[in-house]
């Protein structure tokens, strides 16, 4: 049996499927709710329930604690209507985002690639092209469904038909150990997107940092592409970090980059290169590297920054410091439980 939901402040309404959450529904009727981890960690889709009955589902009690239910609070993420059911969300207007409704996809594993001793290319040939936004993420069904995981698409919107994943083995982790594992070309496999809204401002003014670390360089590959085959002339730096050589994938291909636009420059950075290796570039860390590179002054710029929570904390103490603000730094990490905690930067009042 489906409810109707209402989104307050927009006024719309949208029919909500038995077992659907909130957020599920409302993206798939192209309404964007801010979200982030999409598991009932992260805090950053909560919603304010006006009228009618939801089922929390997995929420967990940091995210949603006991007196916030109590108060009519619920994550979009894992909510299920009970009742028809009208809601109030902070949106925020973003004028460089389109509207893409979620979808489901299937598709072909075409190609899995060796990026780096830990880190898989996953090339997947879709039977319809995907339309999203440089910086966009999808949700992977692992093992036939049993499982889904969120990738961001490593490759630029022109190639809308055969999409990129960089997927970077986690100890313990079991979609990316199934990926590394089990995953073979040929396998049939299902996904859906685009999600996210970590996308470059283009109509904002200001030049382009781009900091990124381990695979973290799915978004910022997939943004930088795309405004290089669109002609953008913005000046537009991108400083990726990763600790030895060995690890640092698409170097090649960023230098060559940097050659044939004179408005890219790319600064890779290693933390635990040996010594006695023969690396002549930047041996630190991301934010490191970027403090060097700019000389510690990061004003007129936008910052888009993708990786680990403690690189990304990091960058943004970094940028502040160099007298960037929080209207000009945007973010993309995924959330595991661990890090459920750390979601926000102290430095924010949101994110």
């Amino acid at each position: 049996m489906s409810h109707q939901l209402t989104i307050e402040p927009l006024g719309q309404t949208i029919e909500v499927e038995e077992g659907q959450t909130i957020l599920d529904a409302a993206l798939r009727a192209g309404i964007w709710l801010p979200h982030a981890c999409c598991h009932g960690l992260c805090a950053t889709c909560k919603v304010q329930v006006l009228e009618g009955e939801v089922d929390h589902g997995e929420a967990s009690n940091f995210a949603l604690m006991d007196f916030e239910r109590e108060e009519g609070k619920t994550l979009a993420c894992c909510a299920r209507l009970e009742s028809d059911v009208v809601i109030e969300a902070e949106i925020d207007e973003e004028p460089d985002a389109e509207i893409i409704p979620v979808r489901d996809y299937a598709g072909t594993v075409s190609r899995l690639v060796e990026l780096t001793p830990t880190i898989k290319g996953v090339f997947i040939m879709l039977d319809e092209p995907l339309h999203f936004q440089a910086g966009q993420y999808i949700n992977l069904e692992i093992d036939g469904g049993r499982l889904t995981r969120a990738f961001s698409l490593a490759n630029p919107p022109s190639r809308a038909t055969e999409v990129e994943l960089n997927v970077r083995l986690v100890p313990g982790g079991e979609g990316t150990t199934w990926i590394h594992t089990q995953l073979a070309e040929g396998d049939r496999i299902r996904l859906s997107g685009p999600y996210g809204r970590f996308f470059v401002r283009k109509s904002a003014p200001g030049d382009l940092i781009f900091m990124a670390g381990g695979s973290g360089l799915s978004s910022p590959r997939s943004m930088i592409l795309d405004l290089l085959e669109k002609g953008d002339r913005r000046n537009m730096t991108l400083i990726y970090g990763q600790r030895r050589r060995d690890e640092l994938y698409y170097h090649e291909e960023f230098l060559e980059l940097a050659r044939r636009h004179s408005n890219f420059r790319y600064v890779p950075a290693l933390s635990e290169e040996p010594t006695e290796s023969a690396w002549e570039g930047f041996r630190g860390f991301v934010h490191e590297a970027a403090k060097a590179a700019f000389g510690g002054d990061f004003r007129g710029h936008k910052a888009y920054l993708c990786g680990p929570p403690k690189m990304i904390e990091a960058c943004i103490a970094t940028l502040m410091q160099g007298r960037l603000y929080e209207r000009d730094i945007y973010t993309e990490k995924f959330i595991s439980a661990a890090d459920a905690q750390q979601v926000r930067s102290p430095l924010f009042r949101t994110l």
